[in-house]
Protein backbone atom coordinates (compact mmCIF):
# COMPACT_ATOMS: atom_id res chain seq x y z
CA UNK A 1 0.00 0.00 0.00
CA UNK A 2 2.69 2.60 0.80
CA UNK A 3 4.67 2.09 -2.46
CA UNK A 4 1.45 2.81 -4.43
CA UNK A 5 0.84 5.89 -2.16
CA UNK A 6 4.09 7.05 -2.81
CA UNK A 7 4.17 6.11 -6.64
CA UNK A 8 0.59 8.27 -7.15
CA UNK A 9 1.55 11.00 -4.70
CA UNK A 10 4.21 11.60 -6.65
CA UNK A 11 3.51 11.63 -9.98
CA UNK A 12 0.12 13.01 -9.18
CA UNK A 13 1.27 16.06 -7.54
CA UNK A 14 3.18 16.68 -10.50
CA UNK A 15 0.46 16.09 -13.04
CA UNK A 16 -1.31 18.61 -10.24
CA UNK A 17 1.56 21.03 -10.66
CA UNK A 18 1.85 20.98 -14.30
CA UNK A 19 -2.19 21.79 -14.74
CA UNK A 20 -1.52 24.91 -12.02
CA UNK A 21 1.26 26.13 -14.11
CA UNK A 22 -1.27 26.01 -17.11
CA UNK A 23 -4.16 27.06 -15.75
CA UNK A 24 -2.45 30.00 -14.06
CA UNK A 25 -0.46 31.34 -16.90
CA UNK A 26 -4.23 31.40 -19.07
CA UNK A 27 -5.66 33.49 -16.80
CA UNK A 28 -2.80 35.82 -16.25
CA UNK A 29 -2.76 36.12 -19.69
CA UNK A 30 -5.98 36.84 -20.47
CA UNK A 31 -6.81 34.00 -21.90
CA UNK A 32 -9.69 32.07 -20.25
CA UNK A 33 -11.73 31.40 -23.48
CA UNK A 34 -8.75 28.49 -23.62
CA UNK A 35 -9.29 27.09 -19.71
CA UNK A 36 -12.44 24.48 -21.31
CA UNK A 37 -9.85 23.12 -23.73
CA UNK A 38 -6.90 23.03 -21.21
CA UNK A 39 -9.52 20.55 -18.99
CA UNK A 40 -10.60 18.74 -22.21
CA UNK A 41 -6.95 17.37 -22.54
CA UNK A 42 -6.38 16.82 -19.28
CA UNK A 43 -9.79 14.89 -19.23
CA UNK A 44 -8.50 12.81 -22.19
CA UNK A 45 -4.90 12.32 -20.92
CA UNK A 46 -7.07 10.42 -17.52
CA UNK A 47 -8.81 8.86 -19.42
CA UNK A 48 -5.87 7.10 -22.25
CA UNK A 49 -4.19 6.33 -18.60
CA UNK A 50 -7.16 4.43 -17.27
CA UNK A 51 -7.54 2.73 -20.52
CA UNK A 52 -3.96 1.54 -20.21
CA UNK A 53 -4.12 0.09 -16.67
CA UNK A 54 -7.07 -2.05 -17.67
CA UNK A 55 -5.57 -3.10 -20.90
CA UNK A 56 -2.69 -4.43 -18.71
CA UNK A 57 -4.85 -5.83 -16.54
CA UNK A 58 -6.93 -7.42 -19.26
CA UNK A 59 -4.13 -8.86 -21.09
CA UNK A 60 -1.73 -10.51 -18.30
CA UNK A 61 -5.23 -12.29 -17.36
CA UNK A 62 -5.64 -13.74 -20.46
CA UNK A 63 -2.30 -14.92 -21.34
CA UNK A 64 -1.20 -18.33 -20.56
CA UNK A 65 1.44 -18.87 -17.36
CA UNK A 66 4.67 -18.48 -19.57
CA UNK A 67 2.88 -15.51 -21.46
CA UNK A 68 1.70 -14.02 -18.39
CA UNK A 69 5.66 -14.11 -16.90
CA UNK A 70 7.42 -12.70 -20.19
CA UNK A 71 4.56 -10.06 -20.30
CA UNK A 72 5.25 -9.15 -16.59
CA UNK A 73 8.78 -9.09 -16.90
CA UNK A 74 9.09 -6.90 -19.92
CA UNK A 75 6.55 -4.15 -19.01
CA UNK A 76 8.30 -4.07 -15.06
CA UNK A 77 11.66 -3.10 -17.38
CA UNK A 78 9.93 -0.98 -19.19
CA UNK A 79 8.13 0.70 -15.64
CA UNK A 80 11.85 0.86 -14.10
CA UNK A 81 13.59 2.68 -17.08
CA UNK A 82 10.50 5.29 -17.49
CA UNK A 83 10.14 5.75 -13.46
CA UNK A 84 14.61 6.23 -13.72
CA UNK A 85 14.18 8.24 -16.72
CA UNK A 86 11.70 10.30 -15.05
CA UNK A 87 13.25 11.02 -11.59
CA UNK A 88 16.37 12.17 -13.28
CA UNK A 89 14.74 14.25 -16.07
CA UNK A 90 12.55 15.99 -13.20
CA UNK A 91 16.10 16.99 -11.20
CA UNK A 92 17.81 18.30 -14.32
CA UNK A 93 14.37 20.22 -16.16
CA UNK A 94 12.92 21.67 -12.69
CA UNK A 95 14.08 25.01 -13.23
CA UNK A 96 13.11 25.56 -17.01
CA UNK A 97 9.59 23.62 -16.55
CA UNK A 98 7.58 26.21 -15.90
CA UNK A 99 8.89 28.97 -18.86
CA UNK A 100 8.39 25.51 -20.94
CA UNK A 101 5.06 25.21 -20.18
CA UNK A 102 4.24 28.88 -20.42
CA UNK A 103 5.79 28.38 -23.72
CA UNK A 104 3.32 25.80 -24.86
CA UNK A 105 0.30 28.17 -24.02
CA UNK A 106 2.28 31.01 -26.08
CA UNK A 107 1.92 28.40 -29.28
CA UNK A 108 -1.16 26.52 -28.51
CA UNK A 109 -2.89 30.40 -28.25
CA UNK A 110 -1.94 31.24 -31.64
CA UNK A 111 -3.69 27.93 -33.10
CA UNK A 112 -6.63 28.08 -31.05
CA UNK A 113 -8.41 25.66 -28.39
CA UNK A 114 -7.29 22.31 -30.04
CA UNK A 115 -3.85 23.11 -29.99
CA UNK A 116 -4.25 23.94 -26.06
CA UNK A 117 -5.84 20.88 -25.74
CA UNK A 118 -3.26 18.98 -27.43
CA UNK A 119 -0.42 20.33 -25.03
CA UNK A 120 -2.07 20.06 -21.80
CA UNK A 121 -3.09 16.28 -23.12
CA UNK A 122 0.45 15.68 -23.55
CA UNK A 123 2.16 17.24 -20.84
CA UNK A 124 -0.23 15.27 -18.37
CA UNK A 125 -0.52 11.92 -20.64
CA UNK A 126 3.02 11.42 -19.57
CA UNK A 127 2.79 11.02 -15.84
CA UNK A 128 -0.63 9.17 -16.31
CA UNK A 129 1.19 6.63 -18.59
CA UNK A 130 4.29 6.44 -16.18
CA UNK A 131 2.10 6.13 -13.03
CA UNK A 132 -0.24 3.11 -14.94
CA UNK A 133 2.39 1.12 -16.19
CA UNK A 134 4.53 1.40 -12.71
CA UNK A 135 1.61 0.89 -10.29
CA UNK A 136 0.74 -2.36 -12.54
CA UNK A 137 4.16 -3.80 -11.81
CA UNK A 138 4.16 -2.59 -8.84
CA UNK A 139 1.00 -4.75 -8.06
CA UNK A 140 2.43 -7.96 -9.81
CA UNK A 141 5.44 -7.54 -7.84
CA UNK A 142 3.61 -7.30 -4.21
CA UNK A 143 1.24 -9.79 -5.18
CA UNK A 144 -1.47 -7.33 -3.27
CA UNK A 145 -4.27 -5.97 -5.07
CA UNK A 146 -6.39 -4.49 -2.70
CA UNK A 147 -4.18 -2.30 -0.37
CA UNK A 148 -2.40 -1.23 -2.80
CA UNK A 149 -5.31 -0.06 -5.02
CA UNK A 150 -6.33 1.98 -1.57
CA UNK A 151 -2.94 3.11 -1.75
CA UNK A 152 -3.23 3.99 -5.11
CA UNK A 153 -6.32 5.94 -4.70
CA UNK A 154 -5.25 7.99 -1.30
CA UNK A 155 -2.19 9.04 -3.02
CA UNK A 156 -4.01 10.72 -6.23
CA UNK A 157 -6.68 11.98 -3.53
CA UNK A 158 -3.90 13.43 -1.24
CA UNK A 159 -1.83 14.72 -4.33
CA UNK A 160 -5.04 16.84 -5.71
CA UNK A 161 -5.53 18.80 -2.29
CA UNK A 162 -1.90 19.38 -2.05
CA UNK A 163 -1.67 20.66 -5.85
CA UNK A 164 -5.03 22.62 -5.34
CA UNK A 165 -3.52 24.02 -1.81
CA UNK A 166 -0.75 25.22 -3.73
CA UNK A 167 -2.12 26.85 -6.55
CA UNK A 168 -4.37 28.92 -4.36
CA UNK A 169 -1.35 29.91 -2.05
CA UNK A 170 -2.97 28.24 0.61
CA UNK A 171 0.50 26.46 1.35
CA UNK A 172 3.63 26.43 0.61
CA UNK A 173 6.13 23.24 0.61
CA UNK A 174 9.87 23.15 -0.50
CA UNK A 175 9.19 21.26 -3.35
CA UNK A 176 12.99 20.79 -4.18
CA UNK A 177 13.19 18.88 -1.02
CA UNK A 178 9.99 16.92 -1.30
CA UNK A 179 10.69 15.67 -5.20
CA UNK A 180 14.37 14.76 -3.59
CA UNK A 181 12.94 12.47 -1.03
CA UNK A 182 9.59 10.77 -3.11
CA UNK A 183 12.34 10.33 -5.37
CA UNK A 184 14.72 8.80 -3.58
CA UNK A 185 11.69 6.59 -2.50
CA UNK A 186 10.27 5.90 -5.95
CA UNK A 187 14.16 4.53 -6.64
CA UNK A 188 13.81 1.93 -4.11
CA UNK A 189 10.31 0.76 -5.01
CA UNK A 190 11.91 0.78 -8.72
CA UNK A 191 14.86 -1.66 -7.44
CA UNK A 192 12.37 -4.26 -5.88
CA UNK A 193 10.06 -4.14 -9.36
CA UNK A 194 13.65 -4.72 -11.26
CA UNK A 195 14.61 -7.78 -8.49
CA UNK A 196 10.84 -9.02 -10.00
CA UNK A 197 11.52 -8.74 -13.47
CA UNK A 198 14.53 -10.69 -13.09
CA UNK A 199 12.46 -13.18 -11.35
CA UNK A 200 10.00 -13.65 -13.95
CA UNK A 201 13.06 -13.92 -16.65
CA UNK A 202 14.92 -16.78 -14.45
CA UNK A 203 11.41 -18.45 -14.51
CA UNK A 204 10.99 -18.37 -17.61
CA UNK A 205 14.97 -20.01 -17.66
CA UNK A 206 16.27 -16.62 -19.56
CA UNK A 207 18.14 -16.01 -16.71
CA UNK A 208 20.20 -18.78 -14.62
CA UNK A 209 20.20 -19.09 -10.90
CA UNK A 210 16.40 -19.69 -10.26
CA UNK A 211 17.10 -21.82 -7.82
CA UNK A 212 20.07 -20.19 -6.63
CA UNK A 213 18.59 -18.62 -3.40
CA UNK A 214 20.37 -15.85 -0.93
CA UNK A 215 17.97 -16.56 1.15
CA UNK A 216 14.65 -18.83 1.69
CA UNK A 217 12.34 -16.93 4.33
CA UNK A 218 9.42 -18.34 2.89
CA UNK A 219 8.10 -20.01 6.00
CA UNK A 220 8.56 -17.07 8.66
CA UNK A 221 7.75 -13.97 6.42
CA UNK A 222 5.25 -15.43 3.40
CA UNK A 223 4.29 -12.70 1.33
CA UNK A 224 0.62 -12.96 2.36
CA UNK A 225 1.97 -11.81 5.83
CA UNK A 226 1.46 -8.20 6.87
CA UNK A 227 4.71 -7.57 7.45
CA UNK A 228 5.47 -9.57 4.32
CA UNK A 229 3.44 -7.54 2.07
CA UNK A 230 4.78 -4.55 3.52
CA UNK A 231 8.48 -5.40 2.99
CA UNK A 232 7.66 -6.58 -0.55
CA UNK A 233 5.59 -3.39 -1.32
CA UNK A 234 8.29 -1.07 -0.12
CA UNK A 235 11.81 -2.39 -0.54
CA UNK A 236 10.98 -5.18 -2.68
CA UNK A 237 12.00 -8.00 -0.38
CA UNK A 238 11.26 -11.31 -2.00
CA UNK A 239 11.10 -14.16 1.04
CA UNK A 240 12.76 -16.56 -1.60
CA UNK A 241 15.03 -14.26 -3.10
CA UNK A 242 17.98 -15.47 -5.86
CA UNK A 243 21.60 -14.78 -5.59
CA UNK A 244 20.83 -12.72 -9.26
CA UNK A 245 18.02 -10.85 -7.52
CA UNK A 246 20.00 -9.33 -4.71
CA UNK A 247 23.12 -8.72 -6.91
CA UNK A 248 20.61 -6.57 -8.78
CA UNK A 249 19.23 -5.10 -6.42
CA UNK A 250 21.96 -3.59 -4.88
CA UNK A 251 23.69 -3.10 -8.13
CA UNK A 252 20.32 -0.68 -8.98
CA UNK A 253 20.11 0.76 -6.22
CA UNK A 254 23.66 2.08 -5.16
CA UNK A 255 24.41 3.07 -8.24
CA UNK A 256 21.21 4.92 -9.03
CA UNK A 257 21.20 6.75 -5.35
CA UNK A 258 24.58 7.53 -5.88
CA UNK A 259 23.71 9.01 -9.48
CA UNK A 260 20.52 10.86 -8.00
CA UNK A 261 22.30 12.21 -4.99
CA UNK A 262 25.32 13.86 -6.80
CA UNK A 263 25.14 17.75 -5.93
CA UNK A 264 24.03 19.28 -9.06
CA UNK A 265 25.87 21.97 -9.88
CA UNK A 266 22.37 24.26 -9.87
CA UNK A 267 19.78 23.50 -7.94
CA UNK A 268 16.30 24.41 -8.01
CA UNK A 269 12.52 23.76 -7.34
CA UNK A 270 9.45 23.12 -9.46
CA UNK A 271 6.94 26.20 -8.38
CA UNK A 272 3.46 26.75 -9.85
CA UNK A 273 3.84 30.38 -10.52
CA UNK A 274 0.36 32.60 -10.51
Amino acid sequence: MLSSFLIALREGLEASLIIGILLAYIVKTGRSNLVPALWGGVAAALALSVALGGFLNFTSAELTSRGEELFAGTTSLLAVALVTGMVFWLKQTSRALRDELHGKVDRAAKFGSFAMASAAFFAVAREGLETSLFIYSNFKATGSKTPAAFGLVAGLLFAVCLGYLIYKRAIRINLSKFFTITGVALIVVAAGVLSYAVHEFQELGWLPGVDSFAWDLSALIPTTSIVGSFLSGTIGFDPSMSWLQLLIWIGYLAGTLALYLKPAKSTSSLVAAK
